[in-house]
């Protein structure tokens, strides 16, 4: 298995240097609609000659439908993925990264609506399916990370979630952590990696996102995580590097809350 030394010269600022261990697996966070963040992913990619590349945003079946021509078309790749009909930011922003990845193999992590629907019934490891217990989805999280990550999702959603529906909204999280993790072990165990994933900095959390989850599943896979954020916003998690980069006006958040 191949290890690659990560280095921080695809970042914004050539002056900021970073040693950090041999990774098989490089997580790349970011802030969805920051222009900015989705080069330096690009610059990655480039940089570490990734494998696979394994992407948040993309469902297993549409990753499926990624062919070297494709690559070379942004229209018609973007087409082929339906990418501007999914409700996430302009494709435009994103296809540096796919045009960066020549020669990789592309991975689909998106749970699909229905599994998240599925979790306040049967439950977060019956959702999850076989592997539930290899990424200890089985197990209650420690009460203190519990009640943190509940007040996170409150907070993110402007304080107007009914406080009963809270640890829905943290196992739904916690599925996705364990579906991109396991995508990226995947990847890694079929390409021999490197692996570069492809999230928001909230999934690519050290310290509980989906690096945990594949540390827990796989010790000995080395891992590491790289958080984009913006100026005056930096993102917490146990990150290796945080790199950022200007903001993105995005108005008043709460606005759509307030209105419905």
């Amino acid at each position: 298995m191949r290890h690659w030394i990560i280095a921080a010269c695809f970042l914004a600022h050539p002056a900021f240097a970073l040693d950090v261990p041999s990774a098989d697996i490089v997580f790349l966070g970011e802030q969805h609609d920051n222009p900015a963040h989705h080069r330096l992913q690009a610059q990655a990619v480039d940089f570490l000659s990734a494998k696979a590349l394994v992407f948040e945003m993309l469902t297993a079946e549409q990753a499926a439908r990624i062919t070297q021509e494709l690559l070379a078309d942004e229209a018609a790749l973007e087409q082929a993925l339906g990418w501007n009909d999914s409700g996430w930011p302009d494709f435009s922003m994103y296809y540096p990264i796919f045009a960066a990845a020549t020669g990789a193999s592309f991975y689909g992590a998106a749970v699909p609506r229905e599994e998240t629907r599925g979790v306040s019934d049967q439950g977060l490891s019956a959702v999850f399916g076989d592997g539930a217990h290899r990424f200890g989805l089985d197990q209650p999280l420690p009460a203190d990370q519990q009640d943190t990550r509940e007040a996170m999702q409150m907070a993110a959603h402007c304080d107007k979630l009914p406080e009963q529906i809270l640890p829905l909204m943290v196992d739904i999280q916690r599925l996705r952590d364990a579906r991109l993790a396991e995508q990226a072990l995947k990847a890694l165990q079929d390409t021999g990696g490197p692996v570069a994933v492809i999230t928001g900095n909230g999934h690519a959390r050290k310290d509980w996102g989906a690096p945990y989850y594949v540390t827990f599943a796989a010790p000995d896979v080395s891992v590491v995580s790289i958080g984009l954020g913006e100026e005056g916003a930096s993102p917490d998690g146990g990150f290796d590097a945080v790199e950022s980069t200007k903001g993105v006006d995005r108005g008043d958040p709460c606005a759509a809350f307030d209105k419905s």
